[in-house]
């Protein structure tokens, strides 16, 4: 192990983990030299110079002990060469779980591609395999343990919080992270600001539908304390509820925050609140599957100005019919809406993306 002057990106340590994420999904994280913490700032070695707010410069640091750079290098000698081209090297992380998905004809070796991502990734400790995918009223995923520790419990961390879930008994997608944060910083700004980006005094109260083990409750409230009144997260799957419950306690937000936490089905429990006289500035509904089919709930405790957070599936070509799920309710419901913006927040399938569509009630 040596030193040497290599091409980092210096980041403050609030930004490290979603700078880190950004540089893995782009490939640019050069995993021969030791990330360094100086003070309050963080450094990434880089593979090449690229378009960034953060600084980029020159810093000395600790080179690795050679391991390959890629799933597929750490393959090399143990699949045919047939074989290696059908190893699908994209992978979800939740925690210190990896995720993988192995097509059948190379199940017979799913053992050995396991160790194999252990070893180049040493902050993995469990590796499983998916099986079947997103099932039932809950959208849990079964998964087969490969290798690592034997369990399905983690600790995620994103966006100055911690999520404790079971990632089998809990829909979770950390491929969200940065759409979580993107809503944070929404957070208490004026109607016109999701467009010009002038403050507003008024501290929001936000509704989460579909709230599962709570990450974007926990997110808002931890990175946007002082600017919501209140947040109420309406979660059906009762474990996801009993994983929301731990990680309010977890990230210490059951001190001063007003979160409220409700399981049970949206379709019963925001009637309810629409009797109760309950309306909110800020409305998500992070359900990409039929997520119209509970705009009418939405609308029922919205007012003049809400903003709603409406996502969905979509291929490239076909965003504006996500626009026109949204008018067609909007219509039945006699209320007027006024698009802000449409994102993308994540890849599907090719040219197929998760969606969110920002809009506001008029």
């Amino acid at each position: 192990m040596g030193v040497i002057k290599i091409l980092t990106i210096k980041v403050p340590l609030k930004d490290a983990n979603k700078v880190k994420t950004i540089l893995i999904r782009n490939e640019n994280l050069d995993n021969s030299y030791k990330t360094l913490k100086e003070g309050l700032f963080v450094y990434f070695p880089v593979k090449t110079l690229f378009k960034t707010k953060y600084e980029l410069i020159n810093k000395e640091l600790e080179t690795l002990e050679h391991l390959p750079h890629s799933l597929k290098d750490a393959l090399k000698n143990i699949l045919t060469k047939d074989e290696l081209e059908k190893v699908k090297t994209a992978y979800d992380c939740i925690g210190d779980i990896a995720i993988l998905e192995i097509d059948r004809e190379l199940r017979k070796k799913e053992k050995e591609i396991a160790n194999a991502l252990l070893n180049i990734r040493r902050d993995i400790k469990t590796v499983v395999r998916k099986e079947g995918s997103h099932e039932g009223t809950f959208r849990v995923q079964k998964m087969k343990y490969l290798a690592g520790e034997n369990r399905k419990e983690t600790i995620h961390k994103e966006n100055n919080i911690r999520l404790k879930l079971d990632i089998e008994k809990v829909y979770f997608s950390p491929r969200l992270s940065l759409e979580r944060m993107r809503i944070a910083e929404l957070v208490n700004t004026s109607k016109s600001r999701e467009s010009k980006n002038k403050k507003s005094e008024k501290k929001e109260d936000i509704l989460v539908m579909f709230s599962g083990c709570a990450p974007y409750c926990c997110v808002i409230a931890k990175n946007a304390a002082e600017k919501i009144n209140s947040i109420i997260g309406i979660e059906i799957n009762p474990e996801g509820h009993k994983y929301g419950i731990e990680n309010i306690k977890l990230n210490k937000l059951d001190n001063g925050c007003n979160i409220n936490l409700i399981n049970g089905d949206v379709k019963k429990e925001i009637p309810k609140l629409a009797k109760m006289g309950k309306r909110f500035d800020r409305i998500l509904m992070p359900l990409p599957k039929h997520a119209e089919d509970f705009l009418p709930e939405a609308l029922a405790v919205s007012k003049k100005g809400t903003i709603i957070h409406f996502y969905d599936f979509l291929h490239e070509e076909k965003f504006n019919d996500a626009l026109e799920k949204i008018k067609k309710v909007c219509d039945k419901a006699k209320k007027k809406c006024r698009i802000l913006k449409i994102v993308k927040c994540g890849q599907h399938s090719p040219r197929t993306f998760r969606i969110c569509v920002d809009f506001e009630v008029m």
